[in-house]
């Protein structure tokens, strides 16, 4: 008895996932959803634009720390670690736009 029981449940919750986590749409896209994905584009756009610079910015005083550290082991170190971290995050920021290609494929 459980297990038919268990066998009926089974077949609606796989009949429930495919009818309402199917991938195909039949209607458009609402409105709303088309400002938010134009939105997350501009800020996109924007954080790039900015992080650009910001990074030359970033690796260039490092190298400079390095450069006229004169010796001072903890200037050197705080400069390698001023390169590396600016050259992490602006790699990141780059990656952004794979990472919200992807979630949108798995939501989408």
């Amino acid at each position: 008895m459980i297990y038919i029981n268990f066998k009926i449940l089974s077949i609606v919750f796989i009949v429930f996932f495919i009818i309402f986590l199917s991938s195909t749409t039949y209607a458009a896209e609402p409105k709303i959803v088309n400002k938010l994905n134009s939105a997350f584009e501009n800020i996109e756009e924007w954080l790039i634009k900015l992080a650009t610079p910001a990074a030359a910015v970033a690796v260039g005083t490092g190298i400079f720390m390095k450069k006229f550290s004169f010796g001072d082991d903890e200037r050197i170190r705080i400069g390698k670690k001023l390169i590396k971290n600016s050259l992490f995050s602006y790699g990141f920021i780059l990656a952004i736009d794979l990472i919200l290609a992807a979630i949108k494929s798995l939501v989408g």
